[in-house]
C-alpha cells in the first residue's frame, strides 16, 4: 500500500483526485499541504486525510509518505519535484511536467539520483475510450493512420484556478493546460513508441483581453516520425468538448468527448458513410485505475502508462509549439 501525500491541494484535488482515492486499492492519501493552512485543515476533516503539513518539506519528510503527488502550479513543479526526490519519496507530477523541457531533465536526474519513481499525471491514458481507440488502430480496422486531431474547449471564465493566466506560474494558456492532454492521447492511441514522437511543430494562437500575455485559443499542427500528421485545437472560450479522431486509409474512429471522465462515452467506427462499429465506454475510473498504476510501478507489480521518460518528449513538443507560436515559424524536433 502506497502512502501518498499531496502537494498543492485545491480545486483539482477536490474536484477529481478525491473520488479517485476513495476507488483505489494500493494506495490511500495519508497527508497534504497547500499554501492557506486553515484551508488545509478543513479540506482535511473534510476528507478525513489524517495529516496536514505546514510546508512542502514538511511533508516530504514525514515517515508517513511514500509518494509525492505535485499538484502545484506548474512553475512550483520543479521545485516540489526535487524537494520530494531529496527526501527520497517517489513522484507523481501532474501536466505539464514543468515550465520546460531542461526543468523535466532536472526533475529527472534528481530522481535517477534518489533511485525513487516519476511519473506524469496523464490520467487519460487510463481512458477506456482511448485504450478502444487505441486496440482498433492495433488490429487494423482503418489501415496506416493518416490524419490524427484531438480538441479541448471549455470555459475558463468563473475558474477558481486564478493562477493559469499568470504567466510566471502557468506555462502557458489552453495549449499547457489541456494541449498537452491532446497531444500525449494522439501519441498514445496511435501506438506509443518511437513512430509517435512528434518530428515537427506548428503553431496559430490569440490571446484576448481576459487570457493577457498567454493564449486563449489554439491550433497545434504535427508532423509524427510514422508519416501521420496531427492537429491539436484548444480553446478556454467556448463550451466543454473533448474530441479525437484517426483517419486512416480505409476508416475512421471517431470519440466524441473521448477525454471526459464525466459520463460514457461513444466510439465510432467509419467507412465512407457507413458506420462498421460502435461501443459505449465510461471512463469514471481513470484517476483510481492511474493512481493505482502508479503504485503498482512503485512496487515492482507492474509498470507504469506514463513516465517522465516519455513525458519529457511531451514537454519538448510544448517548448517548441510555444516557439513556433511566438517566432512565427515551423519548428523542427
Amino acid at each position: 500500500m502506497v502512502r501518498f501525500g499531496i502537494l498543492g491541494f485545491g480545486h483539482h484535488a477536490v474536484r477529481r483526485l478525491m473520488d479517485g482515492f476513495n476507488a483505489v486499492t494500493a494506495a490511500k492519501l495519508t497527508g497534504l499541504w497547500r499554501r492557506d493552512l486553515a484551508k488545509a485543515k478543513s479540506n482535511a476533516r473534510d476528507f478525513s486525510i489524517p495529516n496536514v503539513f505546514e510546508t512542502p518539506a514538511e511533508l516530504c519528510a514525514s515517515p508517513e509518505i511514500d509518494a509525492v503527488f505535485v499538484v502545484s502550479p506548474d512553475a512550483l513543479h520543479l521545485e516540489h519535484a526535487l524537494l520530494a526526490a531529496k527526501y527520497g519519496k517517489h513522484i507523481l507530477c501532474e501536466k505539464p511536467l514543468a515550465m520546460n523541457a531542461d526543468e523535466v531533465r532536472q526533475m529527472l536526474a534528481a530522481a535517477g539520483h534518489a533511485n525513487v519513481r516519476l511519473g506524469v499525471a496523464q490520467n487519460m491514458r487510463y481512458n477506456r475510450s482511448l485504450k478502444l481507440v487505441r486496440d482498433w488502430i492495433a488490429e487494423g480496422r482503418v489501415g496506416r493512420p493518416q490524419l490524427a486531431q484531438a480538441q479541448f474547449a471549455y470555459s475558463a471564465g468563473g475558474s477558481p484556478r486564478k493562477w493559469i493566466y499568470d504567466p510566471e506560474l502557468a506555462l502557458g494558456g489552453p495549449i499547457g493546460d489541456v494541449g498537452v492532454h491532446c497531444l500525449d492521447a494522439l501519441r498514445y492511441v496511435l501506438g506509443g513508441d518511437e513512430s509517435t514522437r512528434v518530428t515537427a511543430v506548428a503553431t496559430l494562437a490569440h490571446t484576448d483581453s481576459a487570457s493577457g500575455p498567454v493564449e486563449s485559443h489554439a491550433v497545434v499542427g504535427l508532423d509524427f516520425a510514422s508519416g501521420a500528421m496531427g492537429a491539436v485545437t484548444v480553446t478556454t472560450r467556448s463550451a466543454y468538448r473533448s474530441m479525437l479522431e484517426v483517419t486512416g486509409e480505409n476508416g475512421v474512429i471517431l470519440c466524441e468527448n473521448a477525454l471526459t471522465v464525466d459520463h460514457p462515452v461513444e466510439v465510432v467506427h467509419r467507412q465512407g458513410a457507413e458506420v462498421v462499429a460502435r461501443e459505449t465506454v465510461s471512463n469514471a475510473d481513470a484517476y483510481s485505475r492511474m493512481i493505482d498504476g502508479f503504485s503498482g510501478w512503485v512496487e515492482g507489480s507492474g509498470e507504469y502508462l506514463a513516465t517522465a521518460e516519455d513525458g519529457l518528449h511531451n514537454q519538448q513538443v510544448l517548448d517548441a509549439a510555444y516557439g513556433s507560436w511566438r517566432n512565427g515559424v515551423r519548428v523542427g524536433l
